[in-house]
């Protein structure tokens, strides 16, 4: 149990990082570049997968002896895709449904980041329960 509550604590200290460069990457390149928010979260997603698996691979989960680097990669990559498809559509699906926050402008304007943190937490657990069961050591 110890270990598993470290590794939980090593995982969530990854993924605080890997979120902040993807939530970072996002506001930068909307608010700077005026990039669509759909696209602009693919891309920051995207970055912090690599972030992501290069520091989870060393410092969370204990690699499997009998699979290969290029294997692991390839499977920790479609488990990202999918978690990049429950992002996405929940960035998509949660567009247009915060009309509650215009009372408030400030909130209004920074909506679509309301909408990642909800995707964040969702992707968060797909990440960490996929990832265990299928990439960790037995």
């Amino acid at each position: 149990m110890k270990k598993l509550i470290e590794q939980i604590v090593k995982f969530g200290i990854v993924g605080i990082i890997a979120t902040l460069i993807d939530m970072g990457l996002l506001m930068f390149l909307k608010e700077i570049f005026h990039m669509n928010s759909e696209i602009a979260a693919a891309i920051s997603f995207s970055v912090s997968v690599v972030f992501n698996y290069i520091f989870s691979m060393k410092y969370v989960f204990e690699r499997k002896d009998d699979m290969s680097r290029k294997k692991e990669f390839i499977i920790f990559v479609v488990l990202s895709i999918i978690g990049l498809g429950i992002n996405q559509g929940i960035m998509i699906g949660l567009k247009g449904r915060l009309e509650f926050l215009s009372a408030v402008a400030f909130l209004y304007r920074f909506e679509y980041m309301i909408r990642k943190v909800v995707a964040t937490v969702v992707v968060l657990i797909w990440n960490f329960v996929s990832r265990k069961i299928l990439i960790e050591k037995k």
